[in-house]
């Protein structure tokens, strides 16, 4: 399929930036931190500091917002919960107010979760509340085949434009090979695709699929939480019709950015500059990337499967004063046993990751109701 400039119809309706401006952003690159969920000690919603996050993101410099996501947890998909339609609220109204004054538009994302029947619904939801892209999950769907998987995301794609999401399985995902890529990238209404297969194999296959399938309209979205740095600054190459075609991360959708955001945004918009430029590398920032995979292995608790992940994430921004505590809605989802000093370490030997100074400055108002 050749670069093409479809957008969904049923988003041209809404106010405001075309779907296919949003599309644009999209290709043009921006960091995009994946929202996390601000509970109370009882585990409700806590909505103060839920909005006080979004405009953390947004003052931080974030291009989008990507909400209902794996670091959001994905229990909030569960109806029992009664979270979904108030979180996405929530961030969808902190978006709307800061695209009143802003020259490029926030994108808006929010995941997608569910069997069929239900990641239509939650699509249509995502919509109505002004989100123009949809994180589709397949968590959901294991065991079933490479053709209902693309009946799935071609279902959800006539509601929302799609963001293709490759969740590695180590956190619920599942092994998506290159057919699979292949045939969703023939699907008129994807518009980017998320890769966090933490695994250089898949990662490649991913975009060599992209590639092969000429859609130069479809914006490629590190999701490797592990790799970030080496991940932006990649240039792949893949023979398509014969000719050597190069493609490349354009940004990140990453739970790594849910923390330090202020900083994430530079560290990408110097990525960019840098191959953009195509003078080589600076050995500071292969410095800095084997700092953050460090610092991301502490945050994500790689030590123990991944089993403090999201709490990990919880506990960076209550050390600086956005979360009271690091509370999920599964009790047993908390920090693994020497996390904690792994954190303590990962923060005194990298300070320059940090952006604490600017949190503290605007931390009061980001908090006022």
């Amino acid at each position: 399929m050749a670069n093409s400039d479809l957008s969904n119809p049923s988003q041209e309706s809404q106010s405001g930036p075309t779907q296919q401006q949003f599309r644009q952003q999209l290709q043009r690159g921006m960091a995009i931190p994946a929202h996390p969920l601000a509970l109370t000690a009882e585990r409700k919603l806590d909505e103060r500091r839920q909005r006080g996050l979004s405009r953390y993101y947004i003052d931080s410099g974030a291009g989008g917002l990507a909400v209902g996501v794996h670091t959001t947890q994905f229990q909030i998909h569960d109806p029992k919960c009664g979270l979904l339609e108030p979180v996405l609220a929530l961030a969808a109204e902190e978006i709307s107010r800061a695209n009143l004054s802003r020259e490029t538009p926030l994108v808006p994302i929010a995941g997608i979760c569910g069997p069929t029947e239900q990641a239509v619904q939650e699509a249509s939801l995502a919509r109505d509340l002004g989100y123009r892209f949809g994180l589709v999950s397949l968590a959901a769907l294991k065991g079933q085949t490479h053709e209902q998987l693309i009946d799935h995301c071609r279902a959800v794609s006539e509601v929302i434009d799609v963001f293709g999401f490759y969740l590695q399985p180590s956190v619920g995902g599942m092994d998506l090979p290159f057919s699979f890529w292949r045939d969703f990238c023939d699907i008129p209404n994807v518009a980017a695709i998320k890769i966090a297969a933490f695994n250089r194999y898949s990662t490649s296959e991913v975009i060599r699929a992209v590639t092969e399938s000429g859609r130069e309209d479809i914006a490629l979205y590190t999701g490797n939480d592990d790799n970030i740095v080496c991940d932006l600054l990649t240039e792949y190459q893949f023979l398509a019709d014969g000719k050597n075609v190069s493609r490349r991360f354009c940004g990140g959708l990453l739970g790594q950015w849910a923390v330090w955001t202020s900083l994430a945004v530079r560290l990408q918009a110097e990525c960019q500059q840098v191959i953009d430029a195509r003078e080589g590398v600076p050995h500071e920032l292969l410095a800095t990337a084997t700092a953050l995979t460090d610092a991301n292995a502490a945050i994500f608790d790689v030590a123990h499967d991944f089993h403090g992940c999201v709490p990990g994430i919880h506990e960076v921004l209550r050390r600086q004063g956005l979360l009271e505590g690091i509370w999920c809605l599964d009790e047993n989802e908390t920090l693994s046993p020497g996390q904690a000093k792994q954190l303590d370490r990962v923060m005194q030997s990298y300070p320059e990751l940090s952006d604490d100074a600017f949190v503290a400055e605007n931390l009061d108002r980001w908090l006022s109701v």
